[in-house]
């Protein structure tokens, strides 16, 4: 048995007596320091971080809890963001809706009838504001779910910032910004694939100079995983996107040790719980192996693995909704046995609708309960030195790898998405998948077995507001009369230059979005640069 008592600074940590009168240490392992499997996984918050990337873990702090939350205007995510936080939020993880997502303005055609439907609505800098008004954004840290948009996106939360008085050298916060695993999963992509890379680079090395503690990418396996990927090949094909923004920033000259530890990854859990724990802590070993080994990375903290990781939608069933409050129960757990830093869970009627208020406060409770009852907080990695599960993380370990070799000699992770090559693969998997829950092949409770015929769904539907999104395109109107259009048209042609120059547009697009440039005319300037992303389908 081995404890310290104290955190990786010293600090003394609050002690744990069980309700038997049994003290509980901060880590255990064996006795004997020689024995194989600790010289194998290591020590919590030491190379190569299989048991987690900090001493103590969550016997220091709890994981942030991070709902998913947004829709409607401005207006309706801010108080939504207000309920959360009294409830005890402790970060916000915001949902855009579609056109923003899309680079299109609300008035904009193609937006029509998604306006605020499956998310906020933001125009410009003015929707921020009131996104996050009465927030502070020292106390709450906030994560943008954003990706082909992120450059306006990002701009107007740096822009927000400045004008509330942050110095944005210590803001922290994260944006989604993985734009390659938009390709293969949601499609939320605008610009072709190099000029896209080269944009999340922009922001990688803005960042790295101006905001050097917020996270500019959060490499996103989840929607590989949603979208059709098993596990193996969820961590594989993120660890090789990320490697692809590592190797194109330090093209551009920026070293290692610059950026990587501000990298963060999202996760997805539903499946096999052993399996899921497992792909983590082999997941977690293999990237620090791959940082510091292959890249050189001299600081510790650039080989950390941070995680996000929750439940995951694609676990969730239209029937019988209300189980899925004990699938969410236990994507819960595996995501605290899995030593993530962030959590965050579907609600159990996310396959209906937008999570109502009950529903949003139900996976907020699951998550609570699991810090202030069910001891989850105690110790650090509480599986460690499990034969099962030391097993199946060297085999998953080994199997990320072989899978990063092997897209690696087919041409690479860029190139096979740009040639539509793995969405392809990922997609025949996901039809494999949904053929075998069909044929009662791969057991779902209540779809395919213990079904319940007739039942009550017990599910609040989020109806449509046609009335607020109208109210958004005429506040945007409003907004686009009264603003100074000489001040706006020479921040979007600057913005066009640099683009064309080939310099990193973020300063020009904080220029324009501060002037009161709407995203999608942001997004018009970089596509009159960059050109159109057309889709390759491949059967």
């Amino acid at each position: 048995m081995t404890s310290t008592g104290r955190s990786g600074k010293g600090e003394p940590l609050p002690e744990v007596i069980l309700e038997s009168g049994i003290p509980v240490e901060v880590v255990y392992g064996p006795e004997d320091p020689a024995d194989p499997v600790s010289a194998r996984i290591g020590a919590p918050g030491e190379f190569p971080f299989t048991r987690g990337i900090h001493p103590a873990m969550y016997r220091k702090r709890p994981w942030t809890m991070r709902q998913y939350s947004g829709f409607g205007t401005a207006t309706d995510t801010n108080a939504r963001f207000r309920y959360l936080i009294n409830e005890g939020n402790t970060g916000l993880n915001v949902a855009f809706d579609l056109p923003t997502q899309c680079g299109l303005d609300s008035d904009d055609e193609r937006a029509r009838g998604e306006v605020g439907r499956v998310g906020m609505a933001v125009d410009t800098l003015l929707d921020m504001q009131t996104a996050f008004e009465g927030i502070d954004l020292d106390a709450i840290t906030v994560s943008l779910t954003i990706n082909g948009a992120a450059v306006p996106i990002m701009a107007m939360y740096f822009a927000l910032a400045r004008k509330r008085g942050y110095e944005l050298s210590q803001l922290r916060g994260t944006a989604q910004n993985d734009i390659l695993k938009e390709f293969i999963g949601r499609g939320t992509w605008i610009f072709p694939v190099e000029p896209s890379v080269k944009l999340v680079g922009d922001t990688i090395l803005f960042c790295a100079e101006h905001c050097p503690r917020y996270s500019p990418v959060s490499v996103c396996g989840y929607h590989i995983r949603e979208s059709g990927a098993n596990p193996v090949q969820e961590m594989a094909y993120a660890f090789l996107i990320a490697r692809a923004y590592a190797d194109h920033v330090i093209g551009r000259g920026l070293e290692i040790d610059g950026f990587a530890s501000r990298l963060s990854f999202n996760f997805d859990i539903f499946g096999k719980l052993f399996e899921q724990v497992a792909k983590f802590r082999g997941g977690r070993r293999l990237w620090a192996r791959i940082i510091r080994d292959q890249y050189g990375a001299q600081d510790p903290r650039s080989a950390w693995l941070r995680m996000i990781a929750g439940g995951g939608g694609g676990g969730l069933t239209i029937e019988q909704p209300v189980n899925n409050i004990v699938r969410g129960a236990y994507y819960a757990l595996i995501s605290a046995l899995s030593g993530t830093q962030t959590m965050a869970l579907c609600s159990y009627d996310e396959a209906y609708t937008i999570p109502s208020e009950e529903a949003a406060r139900i996976s907020l409770r699951t998550m609570q309960i699991l810090v202030e009852e069910m001891g989850l907080c105690d110790t650090v990695d509480p599986l460690g030195g499990s034969w099962l599960v030391e097993s199946l993380t060297d085999e998953m370990e080994r199997r990320i790898e072989a899978c990063m070799e092997e897209t690696a000699a087919e041409g690479g992770i860029v190139q096979q998405i740009a040639d539509g090559v793995i969405q392809a693969k990922v997609a025949r998997q996901a039809y494999q998948r949904e053929r075998d829950i069909a044929s009662g092949r791969l057991r779902k409770v209540g779809v395919n077995c213990h079904r319940v015929e007739e039942e009550h769904r017990r599910v609040e539907l989020h109806p449509y507001d046609r009335k607020a999104a109208e109210a958004q395109c005429e506040g945007l109107n409003k907004t686009r009369a009264t603003r100074n259009s000489g001040e706006v048209n020479a921040a979007l042609d600057r913005l066009r230059k640099d683009a064309e120059a080939g310099a990193n547009v973020m300063p020009a697009a904080i220029d324009a979005v501060t002037a009161l440039a709407t995203v999608g005319e942001v997004t018009r300037a970089l596509r009159d640069v960059y050109g159109e992303y057309v889709e390759r389908v491949r059967f």
